[in-house]
């Protein structure tokens, strides 16, 4: 069976993934006792996906870890684009979920942000795939819900709360995307970003016209002795944050 390339969510058959998603039970065959389950396919997926990317993620590649025949893994998932869902919906179910109940709606919102933040930094792959058309499944109902109550009894109407969520969730994905991509060029280069800097300036110095871009010039520097880099994603993170409850301030204080 050929290997599909389809690292997006909701691309494979809909109701052989929600079948998946929600474990519903295959109609009974005689034949060899299975050596492996859908859960098994699915922990070893992700654990190909978070050390090497789910560029690395296949079919293959799956069987192998598991001691299986590829074709054999094939009779638990149907394909790479199930998987994906299946591995999404996982991880969605995985994640640590605090009690908002008794929390200011600031504090609310600020644990749900970390809470995906945290996510992110277990499954870097995650920040990449595009989920525009979600899997259905348990982990993506029980996020969506635990979102949504950060936002719950604030005035806001069902579409806000919505986007609201949406707001949220997307910063946080915009920071982490940015802060995974410094670690791998860092680690791809075998240097620190500070290092990085500190071979380049001699060079940069030589072209760079300080009194052409004196803001670029002076701001810059002031960043980087703070950052040791040009970007610090703790605190792009924090000063984000604040500003996304800011703006958020905007809309639910005023109801």
């Amino acid at each position: 069976m050929a290997e599909q390339s389809r690292d997006r969510s909701g691309a494979g058959d809909p109701m052989r993934t929600l079948a998946l998603l929600w474990r519903v039970p295959a109609a009974s065959v005689r034949g060899p006792k299975q050596r492996s389950s859908v859960d098994a396919v699915v922990t070893a997926a992700i654990e190909i996906a978070d050390a090497k990317g789910i560029g690395a993620l296949t079919m293959r590649a799956v069987a192998t870890k598991l001691g299986l025949t590829p074709m054999a893994t094939y009779t638990y998932v149907p394909g790479k684009a199930e998987l994906v869902d299946l591995m999404l919906d996982a991880v969605y179910q995985e994640i640590s979920r605090a009690d908002l109940t008794d929390l200011p709606w600031r504090d609310r919102v600020a644990t749900i942000a970390a809470e995906n933040r945290a996510m992110l930094v277990r499954h870097p792959w995650v920040a990449y795939l595009p989920t525009t058309r979600p899997p259905l499944g348990p982990g993506v109902a029980a996020k969506y819900e635990h979102e949504l109550r950060a936002f719950d009894g604030l005035g806001l109407g069902d579409l806000e709360m919505d986007a609201a969520v949406t707001y949220v969730v997307g910063f946080v994905t915009s920071v982490a995307r940015i802060a995974i991509d410094t670690e791998r060029a860092a680690a791809d280069s075998a240097i620190s970003d500070g290092q990085w800097w500190e071979r380049a300036a001699p060079l940069l110095a030589q072209f760079f016209d300080a009194e052409r871009y004196p803001l670029a010039a002076r701001i810059g520097a002031v960043a980087g002795q703070a950052h040791d880099s040009a970007y610090s994603a703790d605190d792009a993170y924090e000063f984000g944050l604040a500003r996304v409850l800011d703006g958020l301030a905007d809309l639910v204080e005023n109801r």
